[in-house]
C-alpha cells in the first residue's frame, strides 16, 4: 500500500488578503496540491483588531482550500510581520573545561545560550538564527565542527515580535480551528520560496513590501545578518496619490493600478489622466508625471532606509547576489529599477521555485510568502519524521544537519 503523502500548509494573514498554500510532502520532493485567496478582514492600518473576522476570514481559506486539494487541512505555519518586529544579537558562551573537538550537539547548545539574551519587555522570540562561531577567541568562523578547542562562543540573530500581537494572531488561528506549527518572519519564508542557497553567498536581501507594512531580511551565505520590520508600506503610495488631488482611498488605488509608475521616464509621462466625475463632484484631471513623481518619491523612500538598515546594522553587507523583491507593491512597475538606482545592486522580483506543478497564474511575488510558509511546513514534517527530537536550531532553514 502507499504510504500517504503529508499535507504542508503555509498561511499567509495579510491586512489586504488571506493566502494559504497546500503542498504534499514526500520525501524530498514538495508538489503544489492546493491554494486560497479570500480578502482579509479584521484589521485596522495593519493592527489587528477583531479577532474574530480575522479567524472567519482564515477558516474560509482553509475551506476553500480544502475544497480545492480534497484534503482536510488541520495544521499550517504562520507568517508574521509587520513594523513590530526587530531583530537583535545573541551572544552564547560555552566553557568546556577541556580542550576537545566541537560535535554538532555543541554548536546547538551555544546557539541556544545565545537565544537567552534579554528581550525588551512584552517582546516574544520568534527565531533563532546562527550567524558564527568564535574558538578560544579567534577569528569567527562557519562551521567550527571537529574543531578542538575549550571556548566556544556562538553568535545568533534573534528576532523578536510583540508578544500581545503574536497571541492574537495566533488566538485567531486557533478560533479557526487551525493549529499552528510555527510562526516564522515572512520575509524568511519568502527567501526560502525564491532564493537559492547558491544565491546567497555574495550578499543577498529580500525586501516583502505588503498593504501596511515593509520587511526586509539581508544574508551573508547561510547567515542572516539583519530583519527588520518598517512602517512605510504600499498603502503609503496610495495615500500619497490621494493626497495630491484630494481623492479617496480607492479612487487613488485605481488610479494607481491603471496608471502607476515607480520611475519617472520609464514610461510615457506627458498624458494628463481624466478622472471621471463622482457624485456631487465634477471630473478632473492629473497629469501622468505628477503621479509618477508622488510615487517615485515613496519608493525612493522606501530603498533609502533599506539601504540604510543595510549600511548600519547589516555590517554595510555588499549586496553581490543583489535584491529580491516580493509583496504585492513590489509589483508597480519601475519598482525593480528603483531598488537597482537607489542600492547599485541587481534587483529581481521574487517567485516560487522548487515546488513541483506550481501553478502559472500564482507565479507572482503576492504568492511567494505564502509557498515559502508552506515549504516551510514540509521542512518541518521531514525534519520530525527523521529526527524525533524535530529541527534543530542550526538546520531548519540552512539544510546543514
Amino acid at each position: 500500500m502507499a504510504r500517504k503523502q503529508s499535507i504542508a500548509v503555509g498561511l499567509d494573514i495579510g491586512s489586504a488578503w488571506v493566502r494559504l498554500v497546500a503542498l504534499s510532502a514526500d520525501g524530498g520532493l514538495v508538489r503544489f496540491r492546493g491554494h486560497a485567496a479570500v480578502p482579509s478582514r479584521g484589521w485596522h492600518r495593519g493592527q489587528l483588531a477583531d479577532q474574530s473576522a480575522v479567524a472567519e476570514a482564515v477558516r474560509a481559506a482553509v475551506r476553500a482550500a480544502e475544497a480545492a486539494c480534497e484534503e482536510h487541512i488541520g495544521s499550517a505555519v504562520v507568517g508574521v510581520g509587520g513594523p513590530g518586529v526587530r531583530a537583535q544579537q545573541g551572544r552564547g558562551l560555552y566553557e568546556f573545561g577541556r580542550r576537545r573537538p566541537i560535535d554538532h550537539g555543541d554548536m546547538v547548545y551555544a546557539v541556544e545560550l545565545a537565544a537567552k539574551a534579554r528581550l525588551e519587555a512584552g517582546r516574544l522570540l520568534l527565531q533563532v538564527l546562527a550567524q558564527d562561531f568564535t574558538v578560544d577567541g579567534q577569528q569567527p568562523m562557519l562551521h567550527p565542527l571537529n574543531i578542538e578547542c575549550q571556548r566556544l562562543e556562538a553568535h545568533a540573530l534573534l528576532i523578536t515580535a510583540s508578544a500581545q500581537e503574536h497571541q492574537a494572531l495566533v488566538s485567531a488561528v486557533n478560533q479557526a480551528s487551525l493549529r499552528v506549527e510555527e510562526t516564522v518572519f515572512e520575509p524568511m519564508a519568502a527567501a526560502y520560496a525564491s532564493i537559492l542557497g547558491g544565491e546567497r553567498g555574495g550578499g543577498v536581501a529580500l525586501v516583502d513590501i505588503g498593504a501596511h507594512s515593509t520587511n526586509a531580511v539581508y544574508y551573508d551565505g547561510d547567515a542572516m545578518l539583519y530583519a527588520i520590520g518598517m512602517p512605510v508600506s504600499g498603502d503609503h503610495f496610495t495615500r500619497d496619490v490621494g493626497e495630491v488631488k484630494a481623492l479617496s482611498f480607492d479612487e487613488a488605488e485605481r488610479l494607481k493600478l491603471a496608471h502607476g509608475c515607480a520611475l519617472l521616464g520609464l514610461t510615457a509621462d506627458n498624458i494628463i489622466i481624466e478622472l471621471p466625475a463622482e457624485m456631487g463632484r465634477p471630473g478632473r484631471e492629473i497629469s501622468r508625471r505628477e503621479l509618477i513623481e508622488t510615487l517615485e518619491a515613496r519608493a525612493m523612500q522606501i530603498f533609502e532606509l533599506v539601504e540604510r538598515f543595510r549600511i548600519h546594522n547589516a555590517r554595510d553587507l555588499p549586496l553581490r547576489e543583489g535584491v529580491v523583491l516580493v509583496g504585492g507593491a513590489s509589483q508597480l512597475e519601475g519598482m525593480v529599477e528603483v531598488a537597482e538606482r537607489v542600492l547599485g545592486c541587481p534587483a529581481r522580483l521574487g517567485f516560487p521555485r522548487g515546488i513541483a506543478e506550481w501553478p502559472e497564474e500564482l507565479m507572482t511575488p503576492v504568492w511567494t510568502t505564502a509557498a515559502g510558509l508552506a515549504m516551510y511546513s514540509a521542512r518541518l514534517q521531514a525534519r520530525k519524521q527523521a529526527k524525533p527530537g524535530g529541527p534543530t536550531l542550526w538546520s531548519l532553514f540552512t539544510g546543514k544537519s
